[in-house]
């Protein structure tokens, strides 16, 4: 098995930056994101946020692009919420776009810090 340490500081939004992640949800958002994360083999290290953005700081392994878990991840949250909460007014959604950094296992205790 390879070595590998590949540390990323991963941000995004709801949609239209719309509050939407109130505290009926927020438990929903953050075990769906360790769920489907553990699932693609990407332990999370520390996650936050708040109503309208959420700040994830998480080692993908070199054998997934970091676009292809941001996509899992958001599309597998925002499904998992929509059928758990049919009635909501609007459907849960995210904004298209992300911003992602990366950082060393040295910096890791400031980025904890940070989420």
């Amino acid at each position: 098995m390879p070595y590998w340490e590949c540390y990323y500081h991963i941000v995004w939004a709801t949609k239209g930056r719309k509050p939407a992640i109130d505290s009926l949800i927020e438990p929903v958002v953050y075990a769906k994101l360790h769920e489907k994360s553990l699932y693609c083999e990407a332990p999370i290290l520390g996650a936050g946020g708040i109503e309208d953005h959420i700040h994830i700081a998480v080692c993908i392994p070199p054998k997934m692009a970091v676009a292809e878990w941001v996509r899992n991840v958001k599309g597998y949250i925002s499904r998992e919420i929509n059928g758990l909460f049919p009635d909501r007014e609007q459907p849960f959604q995210w904004q298209s776009i992300y911003g992602v950094l990366t950082f060393g296992q040295k910096q890791t205790a400031y980025v904890l810090i940070v989420i």
